[in-house]
């Protein structure tokens, strides 16, 4: 299950890479970079874990000196929660940049756009 979630997550960033350098609409630029912020969350996750082990919860099932060798570190995934919440800022900023360049400049296409060509 592991493999597939790291090939998933690549393949994710791969796509997320060619839409970013290939595409000339910004707002495909922007998904682009989302896919690729997407596979980088599915790699991470793929990454941390761990077969045959469980959940970082301990209990009356789970004792204390068993804990350790038999759970799953917590911190890629409180990692990736992270670099979830800052993807999704970058990409409402990157969206509102969007907005603002097509109310000024009429076009979303970045091989019209030149600095200081206001016309």
């Amino acid at each position: 299950m592991t493999h597939i979630a790291l090939a998933g997550g690549a393949l994710l960033i791969l796509i997320g890479v060619w839409g970013m350098l290939t595409k000339k609409n910004i707002i495909r630029i922007i998904i682009g970079f989302s896919l690729f912020d997407t596979g980088l969350h599915v790699v991470l996750v793929g990454l941390g874990h761990l077969k045959n082990r469980t959940a970082p919860i301990i209990d009356s099932d789970l004792p204390r000196e068993a804990a350790a060798s038999r759970v799953v570190d917590p911190v890629p995934q409180a990692i990736v929660l992270t670099a979830i919440v800052i993807g999704l800022a970058v990409t409402a900023v990157l969206l509102a940049f969007a907005l603002k360049l097509y109310q000024s400049r009429k076009t979303l296409d970045i091989s019209e756009l030149r600095e200081g060509n206001n016309d």
